[in-house]
């Protein structure tokens, strides 16, 4: 695997010479000042590579973008969309241009990832991020008042949300609210609650079927320019992978992925195999999905969660949680091992959220995105990928 590190550019307190000195070769980062819609140019395509290569003594190389978005209308199937698609096509191009051929995106209506909580304590004294679905539950039953909103939650669920919002104070509320639109990339805008309830709406509209269909518009209209230019385009799946506030999600499941790789066979079409994601679904099994399209990983986030019964999880330690990390890492090795023998290029893949810890604690990072929580779910990962290596090659002595 190409280990790589997210870099949110030249704001991030994240350094580059920081990246270079956890061992990772590649940059996954996006140029996150441009509008859902509009092209990446050469020019800005150039200056971020410059950047890179520059603030990292030549270590460094760009080598997946995350994400290139996808515009809310094309998701909406609203409009005439070729101009949109042409838009992304050619940004695929430009890119492609200057060696960048891996493109991260995802088809989550309006919003993102969507966590509740942002700091929690850890036992230890680190903080994690959290998703609590009382306060999911609070937020689109008594803050976003959604029409029908009760009907997605069980009576203890209702009982507990109800019980958090009577006694939360306004400053409560807007933690909430800021905590919820924490997962939206950069130039995208952040909402209010007011601001929220017609954009929802219009959404509810859309139903998963028609969603899908979207999607699938969407990949037949750009995959052929992508073939053409050698880009690989790996969807990112849900997070959390269930609808949240009345808004389908699609790219949840192995199901999901199964008909979209059928209906969309191009070899550009695959997969952002993120552990994370698809580990917080009670019935995903991260292993036997990385196993069943390994063909189709064409990025890897690694991370794991540990889940709870009413739906609730929590950002856990890269090796901790509920999902058997060596298991993926292998399936991800073994399909790079066949990948590399037919002359085809290593799976990046980078270090998903880690945990604030030692001096990190309480600076101002993208939340799930300091640098000591990365580095140790990196050393730990690299130390994963060794040993099965090491193991693998043993076997075949």
């Amino acid at each position: 695997m190409q280990e790589s590190f997210r870099w949110f550019g030249p704001a991030d307190l994240v350094a580059l010479p920081d990246i270079v000195q956890a061992g990772a070769t590649g940059v996954v980062t996006a140029l996150h000042d441009v509008a859902y819609g509009e092209v990446w140019t050469p020019e800005a395509i150039a200056e971020r590579c410059r950047l890179i290569d520059e603030g990292s003594g030549g270590l460094l190389s760009w080598n997946v973008a995350e994400s290139l978005p996808v515009h809310e209308r094309i998701k909406l199937g609203e409009g005439d969309l070729e101009p949109l698609y042409e838009n992304y096509r050619l940004s695929m191009r430009n890119l492609a241009g200057a060696g960048v051929r891996t493109i991260c995106y995802n088809f989550m209506p309006l919003l993102d990832w969507i966590r509740t909580d942002l700091a929690v304590v850890l036992p230890g004294g680190g903080r994690t991020v959290r998703f609590a679905i009382e306060k999911h539950a609070a937020f689109d039953c008594f803050m976003l008042q959604r029409a029908g909103a009760e009907s997605d939650y069980s009576d203890d669920v209702l009982a507990r949300a109800r019980a958090w919002f009577d006694a939360s104070t306004e400053a409560d509320r807007d933690t909430l609210l800021a905590s919820i639109m924490a997962g939206l990339p950069g130039a995208y805008e952040r909402y209010s609650v007011e601001q929220l309830r017609p954009l929802i709406q219009r959404f509810g509209a859309v139903s998963p079927s028609q969603l899908r269909a979207n999607l699938v518009r969407f990949l037949e209209a750009v995959c052929p320019t992508a073939e053409a230019c050698g880009i690989s385009l790996a969807i990112h799946p849900d997070d959390p992978p269930r609808p949240v506030f009345g808004l389908p999600r699609v790219v949840s499941n192995e199901a999901d992925f199964a008909f979209l790789f059928e209906r969309v066979p191009s070899p550009a079409n695959g997969m952002t195999l993120c552990s994370g994601s698809l580990g917080s679904g009670p019935d995903n099994d991260v292993a036997a999905i990385a196993r069943r399209f390994a063909d189709r990983i064409h990025f890897a986030h690694l991370r794991n969660v540990a889940k709870e019964a009413d739906g609730s999880f929590q950002e856990a330690a890269h090796l901790g949680g509920d999902t058997d990390m060596v298991a993926v890492t292998a399936a991800i090795l073994d399909a790079e091992v066949r990948r590399r023998t037919a002359g085809g290029p290593a799976i990046p893949m980078r270090p998903d959220h880690g945990h604030e810890l030692l001096g990190d604690i309480g600076r101002p990072f993208h939340p799930g995105y300091s640098m000591i929580g990365r580095l140790k779910g990196l050393a730990e990962l690299r130390g994963v990928a060794a040993a099965l290596s090491w193991r693998a090659a043993t076997a075949r002595a």
